[in-house]
């Protein structure tokens, strides 16, 4: 769908954790990523769990900024806020491709809920609810 990845998010490396937008349409979202042996997740040949959230909140965000694109407007910064019924059947191994898929569910204000899978080989491996915050966000004192 898009050349450069990097283009769609505010992510830069090493934090990337999508390769490919495969999809969007401003409600949904699907990307592919191949786990490399130098991501910050992988330990002992396998991608952890905090990898797989990530990997979710960026398959919302590539989605959003392709989205974003469209409109001629910027790509904006979010902020995992909250996870709920994560589940994690297997974790994936260093150049296993996997396939992740995001559907919003909810959105209020700046914040989005999204339902979140990740499969490897065609297999579900995760899933989860994101809180997503969009947008700049108020998180301390400011001068």
């Amino acid at each position: 769908m898009v050349d450069n990845i990097l283009s769609l998010l505010p992510h830069r490396p090493p934090f990337v954790m999508v390769d490919e937008l495969l999809f969007a349409d401003g409600k949904s979202s699907r990307t592919s990523y191949r786990v490399s042996p130098d991501n910050l997740f992988v330990e002992d040949g396998k991608w952890n769990e905090a990898g797989l959230l990530e990997n979710m909140a960026q398959t919302v965000a590539a989605g959003a900024g392709y989205m974003a694109q469209l409109s001629n407007e910027a790509v904006q910064v979010g902020f995992i806020g909250g996870v709920k019924n994560f589940v994690v059947k297997s974790l994936p191994s260093v150049g296993d491709e996997l396939i992740t898929e995001t559907v919003v569910a909810d959105t209020v204000f700046n914040m989005v809920r999204v339902e979140g899978q990740v499969s490897c080989n065609g297999i579900l491996i995760s899933s989860c609810e994101l809180n997503i915050f969009i947008g700049n966000i108020f998180i301390g004192p400011q001068s």
